[in-house]
């Protein structure tokens, strides 16, 4: 099963020092945060700056020239699992009826979330994770980590959030 969730915000979280990506459903019930590694995030940003660059231009876009070349569509971007603190992502395309699905990063797939306006459906599985802050019966670092957690999340920015454009 999975959850259709729409990307938040994006922001570097201030207690690992690593960009994320903030995923929310559309009742607010559920939020994931999805970390990424320094290299994905500097390529988003990079291909989030060359998008606005673009768009400034009239060049053409190379997928969107060959989807509609082919007729083919983009009917899913997915955040797949989570295994030892690595997602598995993917984006499903149609093809003549057949559905054609093709292994990303997570940045590859936020980006294509965000050019082509489409939900990010994520795995419950992932979501269920994203739930438990930590799988250890130690009760201080359950609590220790729920701390940290709603620390981070109390000081996010709404304001700094919003100068990524999405």
């Amino acid at each position: 099963m999975y959850h259709e969730m729409t990307i938040h915000g994006f922001t570097l979280d201030s207690l690992a020092h690593r960009p994320v990506v903030i995923l929310k459903d559309s009742r607010n019930r559920n939020t994931v945060p999805i970390w990424l590694n320094s290299n994905e995030a500097v390529a988003m940003a990079a291909e989030i700056v060359g998008r606005d660059l673009a768009s400034q231009r009239s060049g053409g876009d190379l997928l969107m020239g060959l989807m509609e070349k082919l007729s083919m569509q983009i009917c899913q971007v997915a955040i797949e699992g989570v295994q030892d603190g690595i997602y598995r992502a993917s984006v499903r395309f149609r093809l003549d009826g057949e559905e054609i699905r093709v292994d990303v990063r997570p940045s590859e797939a936020f980006l294509t979330s965000l050019k082509y306006k489409l939900p990010v459906h994520v795995a419950d599985e992932v979501v269920q994770q994203a739930s438990r802050l930590t799988d250890g019966d130690d009760e201080m670092a359950q609590e220790t980590a729920a701390s940290r957690f709603a620390d981070f999340l109390e000081n996010l920015d709404p304001a700094v959030m919003g100068k990524y454009p999405m």
